[in-house]
């Protein structure tokens, strides 16, 4: 099988250094070149053709975002971004994010676990097959919702990982200010949840905020579960968020499986969703929910960045539509109207 070839950027060369003796521990992996800022790694790409660049996110010279944007316009390369968990490395890491960034993992020693440094190597192999799909045109937001009238007690509920930033910015986008209340698990280090919260917050019409232990479940509220070692679930009456301790499921903490399983006792209140993502999680979660009498659905092949966790979840039974990225968001809601609609 032919090795993932990877071109590392960063401006410290100890960090190079540290990433490529990171990846080379994965014998399916070459590491085919370095660049210490933008400009010699335009080279590099020219020169080397890498199917990745690992690319720190805050580089001298010329902005990891303005490099990101003009690679992803003349030459689109899967890029999965190196971040420290300070404030504005996680900040960007977002924007690249949204910009067209496959994934991003913490540079170890700067407050993470180092769990998602040392998974770099499958993160590069997978983002190697990534569907790139290029910013939205500037200026271009999504078409709102068709309006319609909520049942009183629906929730809806999403999970995604690898590409689902890009996914959830498409469906928040039009989300209706009056939605049914929302939660989220992307999987997503500690510190970022609530910069992306913000940052959805900022294009959405409902109000977009980190979920909060005990927080009542309220419409026009989108709840996204912290990244860090709780688990988003909701109380057994579904009426409010619970932020609870547990061992990580597949490997992750949150977990979508577990806020899935805990909506069992609601179930014919939620309509629920597995979007692009890495691996399986979701899959076991969304056939309990269809089980008990939830709506349930996963994005399709084609729109996703990483069809891991859809196909999962589609192959495992849970999901009665498998549907594109560009009907999704009509789905989950026509299946919370007050009046049945085929969704």
């Amino acid at each position: 099988m032919r090795k993932t070839r990877v071109l590392i950027v960063d401006d410290s060369r100890t960090m190079r250094r540290l990433i490529a003796a990171t990846l080379l521990r994965d014998p399916d992996v070459e590491v085919v070149g370095e660049a210490g800022d933008p400009y010699e790694a335009r080279e590099a790409i020219k020169a080397l053709s890498p199917d990745v660049l690992t690319l720190d996110v805050e580089m001298p010279g010329m902005d990891g975002i303005s490099f990101l944007r003009k690679l992803m316009r003349l030459r689109p390369t899967p890029v999965v971004m190196v971040s420290t968990l300070t404030a504005k490395g996680a900040a960007t890491a977002i924007e690249a994010l949204v910009e067209g960034a496959v994934e991003c993992v913490c540079k170890p020693g700067h407050g993470d676990d180092g769990e998602s440094f040392a998974a770099l190597p499958r993160i590069v192999k997978q983002a190697a097959r990534a569907r790139l799909r290029g910013p939205a045109p500037a200026g271009a937001r999504p078409a709102a919702a068709a309006a319609m009238p909520f049942a009183p007690d629906r929730i809806v509920m999403m999970g995604a990982s690898t590409g689902g930033v890009d996914a959830l910015s498409a469906i928040l986008g039009g989300w209706p200010a009056d939605c049914p209340p929302t939660l989220i698990v992307q999987h997503m280090p500690v510190g970022f949840t609530r910069l992306l919260a913000a940052r959805l917050d900022a294009a959405a019409a409902p109000r977009i905020m980190e979920a909060a232990d005990g927080a009542p479940l309220r419409a026009g509220v989108v709840y996204i579960a912290p990244g860090g070692p709780l688990h988003l679930e909701v109380d057994s009456a579904g009426q409010h968020c619970r932020l609870v301790e547990g061992p990580k499921m597949h490997g992750v903490s949150p977990a979508v499986d577990r806020l899935f399983a805990s909506a069992k006792p609601t179930a014919g209140r939620v309509a629920a969703a597995v979007l692009s993502g890495m691996g399986r999680d979701g899959a076991d979660g969304l056939r309990a929910l269809r089980n008990a009498g939830a709506r349930t659905f996963a994005q399709d092949e084609g729109s996703s960045v990483v069809y891991g966790m859809p196909k999962a979840a589609a192959e495992a039974g849970g999901a009665e539509r498998v549907l594109p990225l560009e009907r999704m968001r009509e789905a989950l809601l026509r299946a919370c109207a007050a009046s049945p609609h085929p969704a």
